[in-house]
């Protein structure tokens, strides 16, 4: 059994073969090709544009893939969507699609642009709102640059943002917020129809979730009286109950720990002063509930 997976090729290259080799899965790029080496051998990456992924899943080219569930919604593509995975370029987030206009537009909403012209990537997403809306407007299809196309050439476009500061330094401001969208792990409905491949895209599904929920937390390790463990679990932020082990002297124990990284900075003191000693973090890989 082989699995044929697209990865995204661009914005998302980068943040997504991370996100791979935390969940167990490594992959390089042979020369200019666009089939990926894999240290599984039961898998065959393949590097696409988002863009299209979607489509080529559909018709079965590939067995699997990720891309993001606004191209999905612009392909209309008939998939089977096996889990949602929260992260983008640079961050945790997800990504907008939003409406933006030059600053000093008199464009105030979206009924401001019936007749106007509107440039865009996602032009059956924008086509769509726009139906949504009752606006009549000229969508086209931007190859690139869209930022700086309003407002010489567009009056207004629809554009993919995850922090909005692109769009800031182009002077643009967002009149609307379309779509939040997020990356999807999708499948051949066919493909996902087979024991073999369904059994490989479901553990592929676990691992990754599981690399996801781990890159916001830590693991801590310490030492403390066991005289204190009862004081200490009133505020241990824990996923659930603490691993305990014996020590040496039976007086002490060791607690292990899995805790939301934005909460070590204040959980260590406490530490501290419920009497733990040789506190240790590490990162995790993958957190699988």
């Amino acid at each position: 059994m082989k699995l044929k997976l697209g990865l995204p090729k661009g914005s998302l290259q980068e943040s997504t073969f991370e996100l791979m080799r935390r969940a167990g899965f490594n992959f390089y790029v042979n020369g200019r090709s666009y089939i990926l080496g894999s240290d599984d051998e039961e898998i065959e990456g393949i590097l696409l544009r988002a863009q299209e992924m979607a489509l080529y899943v559909q018709q079965g080219v590939l067995d699997a893939g990720l891309t993001g569930k606004d191209w999905i919604i612009e392909n209309n593509a008939d998939v089977e969507e096996i889990c949602e995975l929260v992260y983008s370029k640079t961050s945790l987030r997800p990504v907008q699609w939003v409406l933006a206009v030059p600053q000093d537009s008199p464009v105030k909403t979206v009924k401001d642009l019936q007749g106007k012209r509107i440039a865009t990537e996602a032009v059956n997403l924008t086509r769509k709102y726009l139906e949504e809306n009752g606006v009549e407007a000229e969508v086209e299809f931007s190859w690139g640059a869209t930022e700086a196309k309003a407002p010489d050439l567009v009056d207004a476009i629809v554009e993919l943002t995850e922090t909005g500061s692109s769009l800031q330094a182009n002077n643009l401001r967002i009149v609307d917020k379309i779509l939040e969208s997020t990356t999807r792990l999708i499948a051949n409905k066919e493909s996902y129809r087979d024991p073999e491949k369904r059994n490989k895209i479901e553990i592929l599904a676990m691992l990754l979730r599981g690399a996801i929920l781990a890159r916001e937390k830590v693991g801590l390790k310490f030492n403390i009286p066991r005289a204190r463990i009862e004081e200490l679990q009133s505020f241990l932020p824990s996923m659930r109950q603490p691993t305990i082990s014996p020590l040496l002297d039976p007086e002490w124990a060791a607690l292990e720990i899995v805790v939301d990284e934005s909460t070590v900075r204040n959980f260590i003191p406490e530490l501290k002063n419920c009497g733990a000693t040789d506190i240790i973090e590490y990162p995790l890989n993958k957190v699988i509930s």
